[in-house]
């Protein structure tokens, strides 16, 4: 009896230390990251941030991330801009330290970035889609990259075999829809990967960036409907809110179409759904048409993606690898959809510098969670070097929001975000911001201060001012309002505090030492 009684004992222990094991390697495990982004795919488009597109879009894989995971509320982008905004998600830093303030910029490959983290780490790693950063990307295993900004087409990508830098010919031709032809390919890369180790994926579509062209497919898709209009569809100008700027109006998106009209074979892209034209429109009638047209081609060219997101949540779940992988869908910014009479990004108003995010990790993030805390694109390299069991390398400026996805935000959390476009243009002029949870404040210093592709043009300096919870739409500047002439002082302070603590240092251009000491405190 006592034998027994041993024999079992021995036998308990060693199942209680083996399932022990077996949990502790489980937990050892590295998950895998994938990474998908579109470009200006903007959160008035995606349905679960509500507007008046909600009804329209359609996003059912969106819906099906949103539930199974996390949505940020409050995501912003440090430069609202293609290329400086991907350069900061690579490196985790804010344009003034990692060199990309705008897109005639592009990100060296001697840099540090979170992909070279990674690959040092034992994460196999791939890029697939729209590069945009002009040299050669460094830190993948695998890449497969569209050349310069893509075509939605018959795409030209680029391997590691065939590189050259945008702007000289290299690459192959791919026949097929671009959206459709990166999921492809990231699905091929997941196919043949190294089964044995851990893998971050990016996944990069051309989509939802000008000219929207869409698959046949959605052809038909909102034939015959009325898409409602933002609330400040009929913003004419600077007069109309106090802003203090002209923008880049609906009717800008028109000359081109009509331009591309006239020169077909020599202009810079392609637009689906021509002829169109606006003759015997007065402004209100004309407007109305070029937004319906514009939203309804934009929509379409997303719903493209909307599909893709779902073959690739698909695959991992038939291949058992949903429980174990960390899947984000976002934009590298926001876009104008018709808001304030615009199109376009740029600008730090809400709608251009919102990033729609999304994020899965069944082990660790309850489905159906809303994160209101203020996270930018800076942050998101630091998250990923957290799921990877990394500590947070040095060069990396932002913080990871794993624990807030979590419900655990600590207390040491960012109250405001630092933000700063550089790419000056009379229309568009320079400017730096700082957002709080309530207020913003924007300051147009309008200097090119010889950075690439900014006009040399000034523009008179100028502010504005938001109360984001009585005027969410950003309707009226209430910089001169004496209601806020406290609050404004005080953003002042730490507006010049955050730029320092994001290393911007304007103190050895001797024009904004000028232009700081004449409208500061204007």
């Amino acid at each position: 009896m006592n034998y027994l009684k041993h024999t079992l004992y021995v036998a308990a222990f060693l199942l209680a230390s083996a399932t022990s094991l077996s949990a502790q390697q489980k937990t050892l495990v590295k998950p895998n990251i994938i990474f998908i982004m579109a470009d200006d795919h903007t959160s008035q488009s995606w349905g679960i941030y509500g507007g008046v597109l909600k009804d329209y879009v359609v996003n059912k894989n969106i819906k099906r991330m949103a539930a199974e995971g996390a949505v940020l509320n409050n995501a912003f982008c440090t430069n609202s801009i293609c290329v400086p905004s991907r350069a900061t998600i690579m490196t985790g830093q804010y344009s003034q330290k990692n060199n990309v303030y705008t897109l005639g910029d592009g990100l060296n490959p001697e840099h540090p970035s979170i992909a070279k983290v990674l690959q040092s780490n034992g994460y196999q790693t791939a890029l697939i889609g729209k590069w945009h950063l002009k040299q050669r990307p460094a830190g993948f295993d695998h890449f497969l990259v569209m050349d310069n900004q893509g075509v939605y087409f018959n795409p030209t990508f680029k391997t590691d075999k065939d590189w050259k830098d945008d702007g000289e010919t290299a690459g192959t031709v791919h026949k097929g829809y671009n959206t459709d032809l990166v999921t492809d390919y990231s699905l091929d890369w997941l196919n043949q990967r190294d089964t044995s180790k851990p893998f971050f994926m990016m996944t990069h579509f051309k989509a939802t960036h000008e000219p929207w062209e869409y698959p046949e497919r959605y052809n038909d898709l909102y034939a015959g409907q009325m898409i409602p209009e933002p609330v400040s569809i009929l913003d004419f100008g600077p007069e109309t809110n106090g802003r203090s700027f002209k923008g880049q109006d609906l009717e800008d998106l028109e000359k081109r179409w009509e331009q591309y009209q006239k020169s077909p074979n020599t202009y810079w892209t392609t637009y689906p759904g021509m002829p169109f034209d606006i003759k015997g429109l007065d402004s209100i009638q004309a407007r109305k048409k070029i937004y319906q047209k514009m939203v309804k081609d934009y929509l379409r060219c997303a719903a493209a993606i909307d599909d893709n997101i779902g073959r690739v949540l698909d695959y991992l779940k038939s291949n058992g690898l949903a429980e174990n992988t960390i899947v984000i869908y976002t934009s590298d910014q926001g876009y104008f959809l018709g808001e304030h009479g615009f199109f376009d990004k740029r600008m730090m108003y809400e709608e251009s510098a919102r990033m729609p995010f999304v994020i899965c990790y069944p082990k660790e993030i309850k489905g159906g969670t809303r994160l209101n805390d203020l996270v930018m694109n800076i942050d998101f390299a630091a998250l990923f070097a957290d799921y990877a069991g990394i500590k947070k390398p040095d060069f990396i400026q932002g913080e990871s929001f794993r624990d807030n996805l979590k419900g655990k935000t600590p207390k040491s959390w960012r109250k405001s975000v630092y933000y700063r476009y550089w790419e000056h243009s009379k229309d568009r002029p320079a400017h730096f911001g700082l957002r709080n949870e309530r207020y913003k404040l924007i300051f147009y210093y309008g200097q090119g201060l010889g950075m690439k592709d900014a006009s040399n043009v000034a523009t008179t300096p100028a502010w504005e001012f938001y109360d984001l919870l009585k005027d969410p739409k950003e309707l009226k500047n209430a910089i001169h309002n004496p209601e806020y002439r406290q609050k404004i002082s005080a953003m002042k302070v730490e507006l010049l505090k955050q730029k320092a603590a994001s290393g911007d240092d304007d103190s050895s251009r001797p024009v904004m030492k000028e232009i700081m000491a004449k409208y500061w405190d204007k």
